[in-house]
């Protein structure tokens, strides 16, 4: 599985908070990660250096492998939550989405 992370000019995306989110967003995926072939995960501060109670918001891009993308957004009061929350929306999306299938 490929993954990518991308922020917005407002957060600093450095090779720790890659890291870092990768681990997150992987963690949360389990056992689906073999079926993806591409997780894209994007960080952007909605109100910059402003502030604010859930500005920091998580899309989470999963791509299975057959299936059309898959995406969620979540909104936190900061990066590790924000992560943790986009990652338990997709992980839900993708095993509803599986299961879906695996009842077919």
């Amino acid at each position: 599985m490929q993954f990518q992370f991308n922020t917005d000019s407002s957060i600093e995306g450095n090779e720790d908070l890659a890291a870092s989110a990768e681990e997150t967003v992987t963690s949360a995926l389990g056992h689906l990660c073999d079926r993806l072939s591409r997780v894209e995960v994007h960080l952007v501060d909605a109100n910059g250096a402003k502030g604010g109670a859930d500005d920091i918001h998580c899309t989470i891009e999963a791509r299975p492998e057959g299936l059309r993308p898959q995406t969620v957004t979540h909104a936190d009061a900061d990066i590790p939550a924000a992560l943790r929350g986009g990652g338990k929306k997709i992980r839900a999306l993708l095993e509803s989405e599986f299961g879906k299938l695996s009842r077919r």
